[in-house]
């Protein structure tokens, strides 16, 4: 087993437009890069128009796709967007939403971002059961992990308790992630 505690993983509630500590933030974006509900709405807002304007060349993206932008007037360098499936329309829907966490941490890599904050993709708007999303999710990382050689932090931001909770027992089941602070 390869050495994965250089990589903090993190679970915690909170605003993901407002982790000015990490290098990017994850967009549960759509196809078009503009902005939306929930994840995207929040990120549009914070970040200013900019960011639909530098995403517009890059749409549409397709599921599990995931593109770069600055992040614009957000506290974080970069915007990592990221269509995930809508749950029982795009299938097949795990192998949709495994390719949005890898190819974000693939592009995190690729730019030497050192620190992350994603989203529970997928699971918002899209339908996605927070169970299933956070199974997939840990199984993705548990695998990409001894790929990433940059990235050291991995912070999943939850808008509530209750999925908190979901995707952390998850995570506590496959990986060492760091006690919460929220």
């Amino acid at each position: 087993m390869s050495d994965h505690s250089r990589i903090r993983v993190q679970c915690v509630v909170g605003d993901i437009a407002q982790q000015s500590d990490v290098d990017a933030v994850v967009n549960a974006a759509n196809a078009q890069l503009r902005t939306g509900g929930g994840v995207a709405g929040a990120l549009h807002r914070a970040a200013g128009p900019g960011l639909a304007e530098e995403g517009r060349p890059m749409a549409p993206i397709a599921q599990g796709q995931a593109v770069l932008t600055g992040g614009h007037n957000l506290p974080n360098r970069w915007v990592i967007h990221c269509l995930g499936p809508v749950y029982g329309v795009d299938k097949p829907e795990d192998q949709l939403l495994a390719d949005c966490y890898r190819n974000a941490l693939k592009l995190a890599e690729e730019n030497g971002i050192e620190r992350l904050a994603f989203p529970a993709l997928s699971t918002g708007a899209f339908g996605y059961p927070a169970e299933e999303a956070a199974q997939v999710c840990v199984a993705t990382l548990e695998a990409m992990l001894p790929s990433l050689n940059k990235v050291h932090l991995i912070r999943f931001v939850l808008f509530n308790e209750a999925a908190r909770h979901t995707l952390y027992q998850a995570l506590a089941q496959r990986l060492t992630i760091d006690p919460v602070e929220s």
